[in-house]
């Protein structure tokens, strides 16, 4: 049984959900599209980027508190929509809801959960924001809208990278499919990881509650692998995101901006905030890093709307750089699906626990009191002069504002 109070990084909860989980489902939750370059690429853009600290700052006491889309937030930061966290750990995506709400930050719950808009709103009355797919029954979204709503969720995050679903191979691999859909292969592989097989047996497949109805006739696994999008409207457009827009009465988030010129629209628009965001290299390979485009949508939207990122924030110095970059704060999805997956909501609190406490850290070696003490300047950036030629050690040059 794992305690993962005795694990001190996000890595560290996300080999211990490995060793809970079959392969099938750890893949499904680690994995990106296709040769997975976009995937590493988030994560390898953070390394990109140094820090210049500042020394001799009384930094005795540091304050976290913070704005994040016009609310207040314990840390820069909200948990990030995740699907089927369910299949790693039933009750999973209640436990992340309550890990977040203890903490102080906003949650986001996926269209896509295991859990219900209700069921949520009843077990962790914080700041919830409700992730919206936009489906092809548009009645059926309508009425998650509704529900949203009637729930009390404050805010709507619509995910605008999706029009059609990414090419997840690992999926095909391992004849993954939502539902379930049983092959020689992935039954091996489930009897591999007993205790997950014996709670699933136990307590059941579990379903994505918001979604019941949508299921997709039955057919082979392998035609239904990588499965993720087939409800999904890729019809959807810019004026069918502004009849959305009027028709949703509370704030709207866009997530999957990755251009300065969709930014301007969007903020025109009078979008809440938005999400520089690919989908955590799940969609399309070969998109640019998010950290890379942040800057170029901060300059872009010129402090009009909060800027959000996401994709591999596995660390609180990452959270740092995000700030020094212009984003007024950062999406983690995977980070807190590991810790419910290896711990329950014990898990996913370490796993805030953890990002507190390196971003506290990294601020106080930064010379830094305060978030908004966090800026450009923390960048260590040299203008390389032209024809010079810069061995191992020499950094990349953060993209301008």
């Amino acid at each position: 049984m794992v305690d993962s109070r005795r694990i001190h990084s996000i890595e560290g909860l996300r080999q211990a959900a490995r060793r809970r989980l079959p392969k099938a489902i750890f893949d499904f939750f680690d994995g990106g599209a296709e040769d997975e370059l976009t995937l590493a690429d988030n994560r390898s853009a953070f390394g990109r980027v140094k820090l210049a600290p500042r020394c001799l700052v009384n930094v005795a006491e540091v304050g976290l508190d913070t704005d994040v889309v016009g609310g207040p937030s314990a840390l820069p930061l909200a948990v990030a929509p995740t699907g089927a966290v369910g299949f790693g750990r039933h009750g999973g995506d209640i436990a992340i809801a309550r890990a977040a709400a203890e903490a102080g930050v906003p949650y986001t719950l996926s269209t896509s959960a295991t859990a219900s808009i209700e069921q949520i709103a009843d077990a962790a009355p914080g700041r919830l924001w409700f992730q919206a797919y936009v489906l092809k029954d548009k009645e059926m979204l309508n009425s998650l809208l509704f529900r949203a709503k009637s729930a009390g969720y404050e805010a709507l995050m619509i995910t605008v990278d999706l029009p059609v679903g990414g090419k997840r191979e690992r999926d095909f691999r391992n004849h993954l499919s939502f539902p379930f859909r049983y092959t020689a292969r992935n039954l091996l592989d489930f009897a591999r990881r007993p205790a997950w097989a014996m709670r699933m047996l136990c307590h059941g497949v579990p379903v994505m509650e918001n979604l019941k109805g949508l299921e997709a006739p039955s057919a082979s696994a392998t035609k239904l692998a990588s499965s993720v999008g087939r409800n999904y409207d890729p019809s959807f457009d810019w004026e069918a995101l502004e009849r959305l827009r009027d028709q949703w009465p509370r704030k709207l988030i866009v997530k999957g901006v990755m251009r300065a010129d969709d930014a301007v629209r969007l903020a025109a628009m009078g979008c809440d905030g938005m999400v520089v965001s690919n989908h955590g290299g799940r969609q399309l390979d070969g998109a640019a890093a998010t950290l890379e485009m942040l800057p170029e949508v901060v300059r872009a939207v010129g402090g009009r709307v909060p800027v959000l990122v996401d994709g591999g924030v596995r660390r609180g110095a990452d959270i740092l750089k995000a700030r020094a970059l212009g984003a007024q704060g950062v999406l983690v999805g995977r980070a807190t699906l590991w810790g419910a997956v290896a711990d329950g909501q014990r898990g996913a609190a370490q796993a805030l626990a953890i990002l507190r406490d390196e971003l506290q850290r990294s601020m106080q070696l930064c010379g830094v009191r305060d978030i908004n003490g966090i800026s450009r300047e923390l960048l260590f950036e040299r203008q390389e002069p032209d024809g010079a030629e810069y061995g191992l050690g020499d950094r990349v040059t953060v993209p301008s504002l």
